[in-house]
């Protein structure tokens, strides 16, 4: 089996999310995202090929964006998956590239969404 080298980069991060698939609602976590796509965990299990909608804070942002995605893969022992940017409004893909500018400039500590308790600095690291 080949992989497809993805053309943009990926930036590791912890922020908080809402996803909505279907008449599911769940909670999970970003870990890394792109310009394109993101990986998420979650607490609601989603398929291959299902779309949904998604409520993210972004790193050092005070308002949620809102991001339509396709799931591209999933691991479903660990309930992770790959998704695909689908439709994104102009304000949130602006707000968007603002992010992956500061995360590319930055340094290579993932930014992180601090509120809550939520101060994870390593993107392996997962909360229990």
């Amino acid at each position: 089996m080949t992989f497809p080298i993805r053309p943009q980069r990926r930036f590791p991060v912890c922020c908080p999310v809402t996803y909505r698939a279907e008449r599911s609602e769940g909670h999970g976590i970003i870990w890394n995202l792109s310009a394109k796509g993101w990986r998420l965990s979650g607490d609601v299990p989603l398929r291959l090929g299902q779309t949904c909608t998604m409520a993210v804070r972004l790193p050092n942002r005070k308002s949620l964006v809102m991001v339509a995605a396709i799931v591209r893969w999933a691991r479903d022992w660990d309930q992770e998956y790959g998704l695909e940017t689908v439709m994104v409004s102009k304000q949130t893909h602006s707000q968007l590239e603002d992010v992956l500018t500061q995360l590319e400039q930055g340094s290579s500590n993932p930014l992180t969404y601090a509120a809550g308790g939520l101060t994870l600095s390593d993107p392996t690291e997962r909360p229990r």
